[in-house]
């Protein structure tokens, strides 16, 4: 049974509880790269220590971008080179998965670098001779080069299942995103420091709201009643008391 997360709704999502009971390692490094961040879009690669991430460290890796939706593998734990049974570094990560999913898996990779955001996805192992079930999530983070273009990845990949006999690759069977620069209600990072920051995507649902009223009756507003100078004019009420003088 899944249970899909539904935006405004009551309706929550039991995924991300059961990923962080089978997948700790996943947990691990998101917390980790959550720290490095500490309230910015996106942290630096030069910032990554291995130290504080050790727990999880046969499962990390880091990828660099090298073209559109391609991102080949700069550091690799031994978990990822068990799998396949071979050194993956200076492979590329779709290496990993069968070529049904490597096109689902370029437009994660993407999305990752160019929105930014990050990404979790769920993924089976293929079966054969030698081969038996696995289940296994991928966790991917974006991170900013010295440079400051996002073009690197701090990633986890752990499985669940016997490994086997021969290397193994993946399918993608499902993709769970979440933007790091908010939605059009909420604001972007101001990175001129010249005034207020103008929130995300304003500027795309202002013209989507206006594509959708443009038939709409508009109505007039009341004008604002000025004063009329008969009004101003009106004579005063006479006064309560009136002092009164006589000559005794």
């Amino acid at each position: 049974m899944k249970i899909e997360y539904v935006s405004g709704s009551n309706v929550v999502s039991l995924m991300p509880r059961k990923g962080a009971a089978l997948y700790p390692a996943l947990k691990t490094v998101e917390a980790y790269w959550e720290g490095l961040r500490n309230g910015r879009p996106v942290p630096a690669r030069s910032e990554i220590d291995p130290r504080g991430m050790q727990s999880a460290l046969e499962f990390a890796f880091i990828l660099e971008r090298i073209a559109p939706g391609v991102a080949r593998f700069r550091l690799a734990g031994m978990h990822l080179t068990d799998l396949m049974g071979m050194e993956v570094r200076g492979m590329p990560l779709t290496a990993m998965f069968v070529p049904e999913s490597r096109a689902k898996l370029s437009e994660a990779l993407e999305a990752v670098f160019e929105t930014p955001q990050i990404t979790t996805i769920t993924l089976k192992a293929e079966r054969g001779i030698g081969r038996g079930a696995m289940d296994a999530q991928l966790l991917l983070c974006p991170l900013k080069s010295d440079l400051g273009d996002v073009n690197r990845i701090l990633g986890c990949l752990q499985s669940k299942g016997e490994i086997g006999r021969q290397p193994r690759r993946f399918e993608v069977a499902d993709v769970q995103s979440r933007p790091l620069l908010g939605n059009p209600m909420e604001q972007s990072f101001d990175t001129t420091g010249k005034g207020t920051p103008i929130p995300a995507g304003f500027a795309e649902a202002k013209r989507a709201y206006d594509d959708a009223n443009a038939d709409a009756p508009r109505t007039e507003a009341t004008p604002r009643q000025e004063p009329t100078r008969q009004d101003t004019m009106r004579p005063r009420a006479k006064p309560v008391l009136r002092l009164v003088k006589t000559d005794d």
